[in-house]
């Protein structure tokens, strides 16, 4: 198996429809690097909610923001890193969505989901970037 090595970025404006572009994005990458079904899905989820939030919470869906979107694709893994515009905020003050008292909230989720999809979730700038990891399983995919 030869070792793969490739990194890029997208910029977009804070527009939901932009959404769209990086949904492309990963399908494309999926079909040419073979990820498997269970890593696309997490990847697809976590980035698309990442960079949901970076529009709607970070960048307040100003659309003279945007918001960077880089990734790495290894071998074994893929990273991306999403950046906004916005003031940032303390991951660590978002209320826990499976606490009895935020059941039935309806938002406060996408860090829970990220978190939990992703193989690594960092945060940094004040929170307004983010790095998702995601191990691939190179048996027999790349």
């Amino acid at each position: 198996m030869a070792n793969i090595h490739v990194e890029n970025s997208l910029t977009i404006t804070s527009d939901i429809v932009n959404i769209a572009e990086v949904e492309t994005l990963i399908d494309n990458q999926s079909a040419m690097f073979k990820f498997d079904d269970d890593v696309y899905g997490k990847l697809l989820l976590a980035v698309v909610e990442a960079v949901n939030n970076a529009i709607v919470h970070g960048n307040k869906s100003d659309a003279s923001k945007v918001v960077n979107i880089s990734y790495i694709i290894e071998t074994d893994f893929v990273e991306y890193i999403i950046s906004d515009h916005g003031d940032g905020f303390d991951p660590s003050a978002i209320p826990d969505p499976t606490e009895l008292e935020n059941i039935e909230k309806f938002s406060g989720r996408g860090l829970f989901l990220m978190k939990n999809l992703s193989d690594e979730m960092e945060f940094s700038d004040n929170g307004r970037t983010v790095r998702l990891k995601f191990l691939l399983n190179t048996n027999d995919n790349l």
